[in-house]
C-alpha cells in the first residue's frame, strides 16, 4: 500500500507529500512545549522556543522531490497504520522492528517508523543535554540541543494528530487496504493553524511526566491518539474546507485545542524526560569538546 500525496507549496513552490500538521501547527505545537517547561531545564534552552519553532516544520522539508534520497527514509517517519501489525506488539528496536516487518510480509514504509522517530530523537536530545551538563558554557553544544528539540518536536506532533496512526489516514480504506483520499488528513492537518490556537493557550497549565521506559510512554501516546480517530471522522462536515473562509464550531474547536495541547504536553514531556536522563549519561571517554563560550553564561 503505497502513500497517496497532497499537495503543499512550498518556498519552490513543488508538491510535497503532507503527512503532517500544518508547518506553522508545528512551530505552535513546539512553541507551545518549550513555554510548558518547568525551570529545572537550564533557562537558554526555555528562552528557544523561536528556534525550536523554526525547526519544528523541517522534518517535512526533508520530503522534498529535491532531495530524493532523503525523501526515501523521510516518508515513513511520520506514521504508523498501527491495523497492518495485525496485533503484534512492536519490537524495542528499530531493525527488531524492521526484521518483524519482513517475516510477515510487511514493507516497512507500508507501516510507517514513527514510534522509532519519536525515541530516536530524544534519545539524541538525551545525550545532546549530557554534553551540555559536561561543558555547560559551550554555544556549540547549546545549538545542538535547541535543533534536536526541534526536529523532535515534529514527530511528537505527528504521534499526536489521530489519522497519523491508522490505515484509515485519508478517509475509511478500502477492502484492499488502499486509501480513498477523500481529502480528510489535509483538512484535520490545518486545523492547529486554522483554530488561531497560540503558543501560549498550547503551553498553558501542563501536566508533564518523566517518562519511566520511553517506548512504552510512546505506545502508550499512541493508544491515545487512535482513541480519537473515530471522533475525529465524526467531525469530518465541520472541518475546514480546502480553500476559503471558515468558522470552526465548538466541538472542531474543542478537538483542536485537545489535540493541539496533547501534542505540546508529550513533546514538553520528552523534552523533560531527556533531561531526566540525562544526569545519568556516561560521555565516551575521547569526547573533548571544545568550548564556545556564550557571553553571560548561566
Amino acid at each position: 500500500m503505497k502513500r497517496l500525496p497532497f499537495i503543499l507549496l512550498t518556498s519552490l513552490l513543488l508538491p510535497l507529500p503532507v503527512r503532517a500538521w500544518w508547518p506553522q501547527g508545528h512551530t505552535l505545537i513546539a512553541e507551545g512545549a518549550v513555554r510548558a517547561l518547568p525551570a529545572e531545564l537550564p533557562g537558554w534552552f526555555r528562552a528557544g522556543g523561536s528556534l525550536i519553532g523554526h525547526l519544528a516544520q523541517d522534518p517535512d522539508v526533508f520530503k522534498s522531490p529535491q532531495a530524493p534520497h532523503a525523501r526515501e527514509t523521510e516518508e515513513p517517519e511520520h506514521y504508523l497504520d498501527f491495523e497492518l501489525l495485525k496485533g503484534k506488539p512492536l519490537p524495542a528496536t528499530r531493525y527488531a522492528y524492521l526484521k518483524q516487518c519482513a517475516t510477515a510480509g510487511l514493507d516497512p514504509k507500508d507501516v510507517g517508523t514513527l514510534p522509532y522517530s519519536v525515541a530516536e530523537w530524544t534519545e539524541r536530545l538525551t545525550l545532546a543535554f549530557a554534553e551540555h551538563r559536561k561543558w555547560p558554557e559551550d554555544l556549540n553544544v547549546r545549538t545542538k540541543c535547541q535543533v534536536y528539540a526541534g526536529l523532535l518536536a515534529h514527530y511528537s506532533g505527528d504521534l499526536c494528530m489521530p489519522l497519523h496512526t491508522t490505515v484509515d489516514h485519508d478517509g475509511r480504506a478500502t477492502p484492499d487496504g488502499m486509501s480513498p483520499r477523500t481529502g480528510i488528513h489535509s483538512r484535520v492537518d490545518s486545523l492547529i493553524e486554522k483554530s488561531n490556537l497560540t503558543p501560549e493557550e498550547l503551553g498553558k497549565d501542563q501536566q508533564l511526566e518523566v517518562a519511566p521506559k520511553l517506548l512504552p510512554f510512546i505506545l502508550a501516546e499512541i493508544e491515545r491518539s487512535r482513541g480519537q480517530i473515530d471522533r475525529t471522522y465524526s467531525l469530518e462536515a465541520q472541518l475546514p474546507p480546502r480553500a476559503g473562509e471558515w468558522k470552526p464550531s465548538p466541538e472542531v474547536l474543542a478537538f483542536a485545542r485537545e489535540r493541539g495541547r496533547e501534542a505540546s504536553r508529550v513533546t514538553a514531556s520528552l523534552y523533560l524526560t531527556a533531561w531526566s536522563s540525562s544526569a545519568r549519561v556516561k560521555l565516551p571517554a575521547w569526547l573533548d569538546r571544545a568550548p564556545q563560550k556564550a557571553p553571560n553564561a548561566r
